[in-house]
């Protein structure tokens, strides 16, 4: 029996993608997200024996152990997760709170942190852990210094973590993702100028979560990917303002 993957922020957006991703290549998926009416909706779309749908808030420990011994009972061991950090605001440094910063800290890396040692905790023969970030994590961007921050510090967690189970048949890496749709008036430029001259697919960053958790990247750990139509190769600041 093929082990189960776990998408954290699975009902919606980018991970709604990802979830749908994984289903049509094989996974039995569990779909973990704080939002009880994106799950339902999602419910809806998805119709799937291999599916279970969990509210659950991934910023409380005991909330995400508890989802996660129930996708063992319901679908086997852990072979598979993928978070998606999804706190994005735009603000100077003026006005950003110490009580933002700490959200973001929260929601952008906390969150993954917790969802990571449960999975390590309930793994199978192999787990495979995928972190879905913002390219702000990786270059500075004005107007998101709490995104920037928390990024920055789930791309270097991801590192160690990597490092310090890779000799137990686990990989982790993160993505670097460029804005989609859903980031517009978040203090990202307009599509045109960017270099590819638009905003990303969410299936286009589902893709490479595919991809990081299949076996055809089974030399790929401790990397961060970036999925930005080239944002860094132009070395763009393009936050706001």
């Amino acid at each position: 029996m093929k082990h189960s993957a776990i998408v954290i922020g699975g009902a919606s957006g980018v991970g709604l993608a990802v979830t749908e991703r994984l289903i049509a290549d094989g996974w039995p998926v569990a779909v973990i997200d704080p939002d009880g009416g994106a799950l339902e909706a999602a419910e809806d779309q998805i119709d799937n024996d291999d599916v279970v749908f969990i509210e659950a808030d991934p910023t409380d420990e005991d909330d995400i152990a508890e989802a996660f011994d129930q996708v063992v009972d319901r679908l086997g061991l852990v072979g598979g997760l993928v978070s998606v950090a999804s706190f994005a605001r735009c603000a100077t440094v003026e006005d950003t709170s110490a009580e933002t910063l700490r959200e973001a800290l929260d929601v952008n890396l906390v969150a993954p942190f917790i969802a990571a040692r449960a999975a390590l905790e309930r793994m199978g023969a192999s787990l495979s852990i995928v972190s879905i970030g913002s390219v702000a994590g990786l270059r500075a961007h004005r107007g998101q210094l709490a995104v920037s921050a928390s990024q920055g510090g789930l791309k270097l967690m991801s590192e160690v973590i990597a490092l310090e189970y890779a000799g137990r048949g686990v990989r982790v890496n993160a993505i670097a993702a460029g804005p989609t749709m859903e980031a517009a008036g978040n203090g990202w430029a307009e599509p045109q100028h960017l270099p590819q001259a638009r905003y990303a697919e969410p299936e286009e960053i589902a893709a490479a979560a595919a991809f990081l958790l299949s076996p055809e990247a089974s030399y790929v750990n401790g990397h961060t990917l970036a999925v930005d139509g080239g944002l860094l190769a132009a070395a763009l600041s393009v936050g706001w303002p």
